[in-house]
């Protein structure tokens, strides 16, 4: 199985960037390794001494990518002017890196991501890959892929109904029939401005605002999206002033939303509450 070394540390921290809510088929074990299934590929991924390792038969290339390990993340991270709270965020969540996820799993997965927490999404997104997903085998253990759009256009919600998630098996059935019909080219999504990106995902039944940034953000690669949950809006409106618009942080402004919403979230007083 080919082994080979990732990033350092201090480039790619693994678990700020898996637990900090923009994916959900990362699982860590008792040591701190993580395993999950990207682009069809099963990996483990896991710290050794200061540096990254991944174990996985997918052509080394594919990770690089999938971790934006080409952008200076160090050198965006500076160019950030935000004030203390920002800088305090950016200390904190140094080593989150923005995942360039398969456009069909980001939509489908932040659809789900409505109205939920981490660990029913995470749920919900596993007994998808398990009910329709085909069956990976990697170092001894059993995964799934992540169904395409074909597998789901045509259903009934209640062909669904083994998801448990309620309302959001009509949207992800309804993004998956506009796909497959090509009404939605989320290649064709990923090559235009975010703009025209961010408002053709909003046509789609059940993808509101924040939803659509989500998809833009992690799955059309994005940058500047800047998505807006409970967490980022609480942080918006205590430590930044009144009118604060989230576009001033420039082209990379979704990477500032990361650092904001980890800290918010996991190192806050409002996160202890």
């Amino acid at each position: 199985m080919p082994v080979y070394k990732l990033a350092s540390r201090y480039e790619l921290d693994i678990e700020k960037t898996f637990e900090c809510g923009q994916c959900f088929r990362w699982n860590a074990d008792e040591k701190g390794v993580y395993r999950g299934v990207a682009y069809g590929w099963p990996a483990r991924v896991w710290n050794e001494g200061d540096e990254v390792y991944i174990s996985s038969d997918a052509p080394e290339e594919l990770w690089q990518e999938y971790f934006d390990l080409s952008r200076d993340y160090a050198a965006v991270s500076r160019s950030f002017n935000g004030g203390e709270y920002l800088d305090a965020c950016i200390d904190a969540g140094l080593g989150i890196r923005i995942l360039r996820q398969e456009p069909w799993e980001a939509l489908c997965s932040f659809i789900i991501s409505q109205c939920n927490n981490i660990s029913r999404i995470k749920g919900i997104v596993e007994r998808l890959c398990e009910g329709l997903g085909d069956r990976l085998d990697f170092e001894g253990e059993s995964f799934n892929s992540f169904p395409g759009p074909e597998k789901l256009a045509g259903l009934l919600p209640e062909d669904l109904a083994f998801l448990r998630s309620g309302y959001r098996a009509a949207y992800i059935i309804n993004a998956a029939n506009a796909i497959v019909a090509g009404e939605l080219k989320l290649s064709e999504l990923i090559d235009c401005d975010y703009r025209t990106a961010h408002k053709k995902l909003l046509e789609i039944h059940g993808v509101g605002t924040k939803v659509a940034n989500c998809v833009v953000l992690f799955g059309l690669y994005h940058m500047e999206a800047f998505p807006i949950d409970v967490w980022i809006k609480r942080a918006l409106k205590e430590h930044f002033p009144e009118g604060f618009d989230p576009a001033s942080l420039g082209d990379c402004a979704g990477l500032a939303q990361q650092y904001i919403f980890y800290y918010a979230r996991n190192l806050s007083d409002g996160a202890k509450k």
